[in-house]
């Protein structure tokens, strides 16, 4: 059965680690140079659901329907115009600007596009490191070994902290974005499109990655992303966001064996399938 996400959030019991209730933000009217200003945008309208500990919950649906948005409202990268998002127990929304930045060393994001996330002028190494010193947790020779090991978790070699990112490809610069959001041992990730700008065999390798860095540190991630066949991989949950709304959640298992809105069987269906001799009936969603 289909875990229809209105005006409240599941109850998932006492594993609950991030709780989003009634999440909304807007972006303000644009004034034009003539004529009258437009109205403002609802990106994210009324949104709630919650996130087990250790649960990978997958953010779906088009390119402008909100899910960045919500994400980085979040994790107030952005500022939300109404609603509340609890991490731990904690009213996030409700902390002054100390505690928020002590709370962000638990709460981390790697961005769709390491080309522009990873500074081209500093080296790996000091990327990495920068959030293990703003974070105090280490100096020194000690801060040295933790960016030896956050690289060498992704696969990397520690020797490549002295290099810049363009000596590195796409999937490799990916890396380090997940080891610098890692070095800090954060409890929830938001992975934003992280796979979406890399070729089909890369995504596969980062998606073993992150499950095994899963595992491994029993982290939470919020997976945001267009792919519904990515998504169906690494997904514990999938919710469907259409137009700032979210319109079904289910367990991934069941929402690809049954989905029941019609926004989400229009998007199952434009799922290529790889074999050229199977004719897969595309769906269309006009939005009732």
């Amino acid at each position: 059965m289909i875990d229809s996400l209105g005006p409240k959030i599941e109850d998932r019991s006492s594993k609950i680690h991030v709780s989003v209730d009634h999440l909304t933000h807007e972006y303000p009217a644009r004034h034009a140079l003539f004529g009258a200003p437009s109205a403002p945008t609802r990106a994210v309208n009324d949104v709630s659901f919650a996130i087990a500990r250790g649960e990978t919950l997958a953010l779906v649906g088009e390119s402008g329907c909100g899910k960045t948005t919500t994400g980085r409202a979040i994790l107030r990268l952005i500022e939300p115009s109404s609603g509340g998002v609890t991490f731990d127990g904690i009213d996030v929304l409700g902390l002054a600007r100390e505690p928020l930045r002590k709370l962000r060393r638990r709460m981390q994001v790697v961005f769709q596009d390491p080309n522009t996330s990873l500074d081209p002028r500093m080296r790996v190494g000091l990327t990495v490191r920068e959030g293990i010193e703003a974070h105090e947790i280490a100096e020194g020779a000690a801060a040295d070994a933790r960016v030896a090991r956050a690289l060498e978790e992704v696969g990397l070699r520690a020797s490549d902290a002295a290099k810049l990112p363009h000596e590195f490809s796409g999937g490799q610069r990916q890396r380090i974005a997940i080891a610098r959001a890692l070095a800090v041992e954060p409890e929830f990730v938001v992975l934003d499109e992280a796979v979406s700008a890399l070729d089909v065999t890369v995504q596969a390798q980062v998606l073993a990655l992150l499950m095994q860095l899963q595992r491994d540190r029993g982290l939470t991630y919020l997976f945001i992303a267009h792919n519904l066949a990515v998504v169906e991989r690494i997904a514990t949950r999938v919710a469907v966001m259409y137009l700032g709304r979210i319109v079904e959640i289910a367990d991934a298992a069941k929402l690809y064996a049954s989905p029941q809105h019609g926004y989400t069987k229009a998007l199952l269906s434009a799922v290529p399938v790889p074999d050229p001799r199977v004719r897969k009936k595309r769906l269309t969603w006009d939005g009732t």
